[in-house]
């Protein structure tokens, strides 16, 4: 989830309107624009592709026929784009980065440009069966709230993440003293942008505090696709939760 464009880059930018909801009249002014700006390039690697395919699997498998469903931090609408067509769910998302929106528009998913937490709050409790938060919590500023407000809006929450605490992390900062570097985290800290590293222990650590109940787990490996089934804190390299108020 990247920072979103300036309106000097797209003219007049879509705005959340209270009388109605994101994802309608913000979409065809985003059609308007998406003419005149042109989308950056696929990423195209095989780490993002290992990405996808884990959510959209895991996700898919988990999330039923006709559900409704919001994904925060929805990317190019990959995965909305899938359970639109495969599971005839009725889908919207959500995120900052305006080049994102467009290339959810033009998949034809309905997607919102501005900050999570506001269009969290335009909708009542239990406008979702789902609220997907995936790889998009670390870099949240205000992410006890976002979780808090997606436990009221979904039925549902599936939140997804690189666990800090895998066990070459925590090799890498004892033996070498620095960051680990892979496909995961390619770039230097400095050449980063702003995140909030979250491991299995903290996310449970929250689940406890937000009396939130975890129905669901998947554990990966640092390949993204062998499950772990013992000692995730330490063994996996990526986590997916379903959790809902209790």
């Amino acid at each position: 989830m990247a920072k979103s464009a300036s309106a000097s880059e797209a003219g007049t930018l879509p705005r959340l309107d209270r009388d109605q909801p994101p994802g309608h009249a913000g979409v065809i002014l985003l059609m308007e624009v998406a003419a005149n700006i042109s989308s950056s390039p696929a990423n195209g690697t095989a780490r993002e592709q290992v990405r996808q395919d884990t959510d959209l699997h895991i996700l898919s498998d988990w999330i039923g026929p006709g559900s409704r469903v919001l994904d925060l931090g929805c990317g190019r609408g990959l995965l909305l784009e899938h359970l639109l067509h495969a599971k005839q769910a009725s889908v919207v998302g959500v995120d900052s980065d305006l080049h994102s929106v467009i290339g959810c528009v033009e998949r034809g998913v309905p997607a919102y440009q501005g900050d999570i937490l506001e269009v969290l709050n335009f909708y009542p409790e239990g406008s979702f069966d789902w609220v997907v938060c995936s790889r998009t919590v670390q870099e949240l500023a205000q992410p006890w709230q976002v979780l808090e407000r997606a436990l009221a809006v979904g039925r549902h929450v599936a939140v997804g993440f690189v666990n800090h605490g895998f066990w070459l992390n925590r090799w890498n900062m004892f033996w070498r003293g620095h960051r680990v570097r892979n496909e995961v985290y390619p770039e230097p800290w400095y050449k980063s942008s702003p995140s909030n590293p979250v491991a299995v222990g903290d996310f449970e650590e929250f689940c406890a505090a937000a009396h939130a109940r975890v129905t669901r787990q998947a554990f990966l490996a640092g390949d993204w696709r062998t499950p772990r089934h013992f000692w995730p804190k330490l063994l996996a390299g990526y986590a997916l939760y379903e959790i809902s108020r209790k």
